[in-house]
């Protein structure tokens, strides 16, 4: 581990001890973007590449307590996620390289009803190099893509402890959704 990964994760535990989400989200989003503006890059080359099917996911730490866990995701051109929660866990991402796009969306007044979902788009954001943004439940729904035409994007995502599940949001032929649980995966 380098020392600024060490350092990201010192200020990591600050944050996590703090008392409620919000405070713990915020802080996590300090140490991020912090620790994103260095000049100096701090995550191994092999953690930066993309893969061809998918977006790539991988583990780059996880506390022992199980309080959170540092994930990277790389963002081939033209990758995009489907619509999803983070099953109830807040999560702080930050870019690390490239952009990102994130929409945000929330569930419509009739939300669900039988197993189909109705969502509204809420905010559209790019991401930039060293920015960090925060989603605390219930304000969880959302896209992420990679917005550079011409390179892989780097997302460095701290999660209340370990993601391992989560809701993917499925659009139908009417425009509602079917929501599907889909398990995470690290890529190797």
């Amino acid at each position: 581990m380098t020392s600024v990964q060490e350092s990201l994760i010192a200020d990591c535990d600050k944050a996590v001890s703090l008392a409620t989400c919000e405070e713990i989200c915020s802080g996590i989003k300090t140490a991020l973007e912090k620790h994103l503006q260095q000049a100096e890059p701090f995550l191994p080359e092999k953690f930066c590449e993309p893969a061809t099917d998918c977006y790539a996911r991988r583990l780059l730490y996880k506390d022992p307590n199980d309080r959170y866990s540092v994930v990277v995701m790389v963002w081939g051109v033209g990758q995009v996620t489907a619509l999803h929660d983070h099953a109830g866990n807040w999560c702080v991402e930050g870019v690390y390289r490239g952009r990102i796009k994130v929409v945000n969306y929330e569930l419509k007044n009739d939300g669900e009803k039988d197993g189909v979902y109705k969502f509204r788009k809420n905010q559209e954001l790019t991401g930039l190099f060293g920015e960090a943004g925060a989603l605390i439940p219930p304000y969880e729904y959302h896209t992420i893509a990679n917005d550079d035409p011409k390179q892989p994007s780097v997302t460095v995502h701290v999660y209340r402890g370990e993601m391992k599940q989560f809701a993917a949001f499925i659009p139908t032929e009417d425009g509602d959704y079917k929501k599907e649980i889909r398990t995470t995966y690290y890529t190797d």
